[in-house]
């Protein structure tokens, strides 16, 4: 019976005025801002060197030329880059103010149960972003660059405008990226108590749809980058499934506990 009365007080202790909630989320706001343009700052003076390195792929896939067609174009591509970077390195940033700023309307065992969510999203996203650049990008573009050649006399040869090749890259990084925190979203919506292992288990096969939509929508037309981005995805919903499975029978084994508390 005393349980009850702790949770109580530890939530009365964070509550607060709404005026001081939006003092506060002005203040983790502008802690990410702050996070984020000195990351610009500094990419921005390695933004060729960042560019040599997002071009790579191209470069691997045997593409020699690589064009600008803006008078501005060079610039531009220059401040894409290094806000691409940034955002990148600034994410562990955001994702922790996000967390101080909703921790403290949780209780504490909720607290112990999204930590290490919050741990495992800047990972998940950095294994899809990986797998996107390494596997993905190289494969899309020797599928992309294969139609080029002699044409009955007529020599067809790509030309890929930066700009738009920088945004295939990022469409790329940050769709296998986030699609990577499947996992780490289903957990979270069955800890809120919006879905079930129960309700998962019985949408897989909607899920398997879900996959191979999300994955022809975020790669090229070949078969091999969608399943490329599709059997991962798959594979996470199954992941999320045991993983909630285990949380189920951690939460199974600490309730009784709670109970004699």
């Amino acid at each position: 019976m005393n349980a009850p009365a702790k949770d109580t007080s530890e939530i009365d202790a964070s509550r607060a005025p709404l005026l001081d909630h939006l003092v506060e989320l002005r203040r983790r706001l502008i802690y990410c801002v702050i996070a984020v343009a000195l990351a610009f700052a500094l990419c921005f003076g390695f933004a060729r060197q960042i560019l040599e390195i997002l071009v790579h792929p191209l470069v691997a896939a045997g593409q020699k030329t690589i064009i600008n067609t803006d008078v501005f174009g060079g610039f531009f591509v220059q401040l894409k880059v290094a806000f691409f970077a940034a955002m990148m390195i600034g994410s562990p940033v955001i994702a922790t103010q996000l967390w101080q700023f909703v921790a403290p309307g949780l209780y504490r065992n909720e607290k112990r149960a999204l930590l290490p969510f919050l741990l495992a999203t800047p990972v998940l996203f950095t294994l899809g972003s990986s797998l996107a650049y390494f596997i993905a990008i190289p494969i899309a573009l020797k599928f992309l660059l294969g139609f080029q050649g002699d044409l009955g006399g007529v020599t067809q040869e790509a030309l890929p405008d930066v700009n738009n090749y920088l945004g295939f890259v990022m469409q790329f990084m940050f769709g296998f990226g986030i699609s990577f925190l499947l996992p780490v979203l289903l957990m979270l919506l069955e800890r809120a108590g919006i879905v079930t292992r129960k309700q998962l288990i019985g949408a897989r096969r909607y899920a398997i749809v879900a996959a191979v939509g999300i994955a022809a929508v975020l790669t090229p037309p070949d078969i091999g980058s969608q399943l490329l981005l599709a059997i991962p995805l798959i594979i996470l919903y199954e992941l999320a499934i045991i993983g909630i499975w285990f949380t189920e029978k951690r939460r199974g084994r600490a309730k009784p506990v709670t109970d004699e508390a």
